[in-house]
């Protein structure tokens, strides 16, 4: 018990040390952004967009309001009457398990991009999520990732490397290639220009999940987007039908289940569901390569580790590495739910907060990730770490669904530019990873020593 009661202690005090040295270093960067030229306005974007800083602003949080709400809508996307910001790790969790309590909210936007049905990713328990997420886990077999999407990954990514001539620009060249072969390929999408699908892709995703302000530019983007991709997987599936379905892609497999007469595999549920997965598996794989890489080249120490592991060609070796710079730069660190009905989070501790019916709940899984009352030494990289430390796929009913993928194609890609002589990045700053404007890596060009 005293033992206990010391510990406690400890950990308390640690946090709010932690959280007076995360306030003590943001007020710095914040004078030095408003010393920087066009002042703190102009420099406000990049300086909350760092994760170093978005991990001190947790550290405060953490220490000084764990479960903070504001009045204010922070979110214009979807309804909601007003904004929990969730940071401890034990919170957080119990956010995303709470599904009775705490709702996905994407099913409006869902709606509009298939022209109609919602999406699994929007749904709440119940049948017609059972239904579809069985439906496609049928079509998409555990056997596919070691068999034939990790190996087609690892061989284009040796190639794009091999033939890159020592510099490499990441997104372009490597990271959304990979992913939109697979879409083409392993579902069946064929017949559309790449360019074309990686631009759909990522502008839908955003317009999903990324789009808080509900900026109507984007929106109508987002609609002809979406139009275009309905058609070219309403074309994809009415050319298997026609060729009689013979086939062993994704679009094929679904034809099979809808001659065997599976719920939910009609043209219109085909079509709907792997739209939601297209859209989810070319913009998150390329963006976790990129910032997973980005981090690394952060750490001179933990890539020299990362370059030895991928020089093993063992990918559950390089693994625990992208995953750890992952944990520091994830490429989705909040995940929002909407409360309900009134409930609290954190019932019966001393930093138990009421949310009220209609409440946005961001869960910060980056905060969560650097919770030293649940992580051990959560300021260390340490590729060794369990991986229920790393909450970089989600949790509960709506983990990732492609996490399977990801965990097997991320390494996939990386390994062979990370096996490489002399990887460094470009000068100045092309050697910077460039968003465009968007959410998502459009350039970061690195340099190698050529074979």
């Amino acid at each position: 018990m005293i033992v206990n009661a010391v510990q406690s202690a400890g950990l308390r005090f640690g946090m709010w040390g932690a959280g007076l040295a995360g306030l003590g270093r943001l007020g710095a960067a914040g004078l030095s952004a408003a010393r920087a030229p066009g002042g703190f306005k102009a420099n406000a974007a990049a300086l909350l967009g760092d994760p170093a800083r978005q991990m001190q602003g947790m550290a405060v949080l953490r220490a000084f309001a764990p479960n903070l709400r504001l009045n204010r809508e922070l979110v214009a996307a979807y309804a909601n009457s007003g904004t929990v910001i969730v940071t401890r790790h034990a919170d957080v969790m119990d956010v995303l398990c709470r599904d009775d309590d705490f709702e996905v909210v994407y099913g409006p936007r869902m709606r509009e991009l298939t022209a109609g049905e919602n999406f699994f990713l929007g749904m709440q328990p119940g049948w017609d999520y059972r239904r579809d997420t069985s439906a496609m886990r049928l079509a998409m077999r555990d056997t596919d990732v070691p068999a034939r999407i990790a190996p087609r990954a690892a061989d284009l990514a040796a190639q794009a490397v091999a033939d890159a001539g020592g510099r490499i620009d990441l997104p372009p060249d490597l990271t959304l290639m990979v992913p939109t072969d697979m879409v083409t390929g392993y579902f069946g999408l064929t017949g559309v220009n790449p360019a074309d699908l990686q631009g759909w892709a990522t502008r839908l995703f955003w317009y999903l999940f990324g789009d808080l302000a509900a900026d109507p530019t984007l929106g109508a983007g987002a609609m002809e987007d979406a139009e275009s991709l309905r058609d070219a997987l309403d074309t994809a599936v009415a050319a298997r039908k026609a060729a009689g379905g013979d086939g062993d892609d994704l679009i094929s497999r679904c034809l099979a289940l809808q001659a065997a007469g599976v719920p939910g595999m009609d043209d219109l549920g085909i079509r709907n569901n792997l739209l939601g997965l297209v859209i989810g598996a070319i913009p998150t794989i390329s963006k976790a390569c990129c910032l997973a890489m980005d981090e690394l080249l952060r750490r001179p120490d933990a890539l020299r580790r990362a370059q030895a592991a991928a020089r093993t060609g063992d990918a559950a070796q390089l693994a625990p590495h992208l995953w750890e710079a992952l944990r520091f730069n994830p490429h989705n660190p909040v995940i929002y739910r909407r409360a309900t009905r009134d409930t609290v989070i954190a019932p019966g501790t001393l930093r138990a907060r009421r949310v009220r019916k209609g409440d946005m709940v961001f869960a910060v899984t980056l905060s969560a990730m650097h919770d030293p009352a649940a992580i051990d030494a959560p300021a260390q990289f340490r590729p060794a770490r369990p991986f229920t430390d790393h909450i970089i796929w989600g949790t509960g009913m709506h983990t990732c669904f492609g996490a399977q993928i990801n965990a097997a194609v991320i390494p996939a890609i990386l390994m062979p530019l990370l096996a490489r002589a002399g990887l460094r990045r470009a000068e100045g700053d092309a050697g910077r990873c460039d968003t465009g404007g968007t959410p998502f890596p459009q350039h970061m060009t690195l340099i190698f020593d050529p074979e």
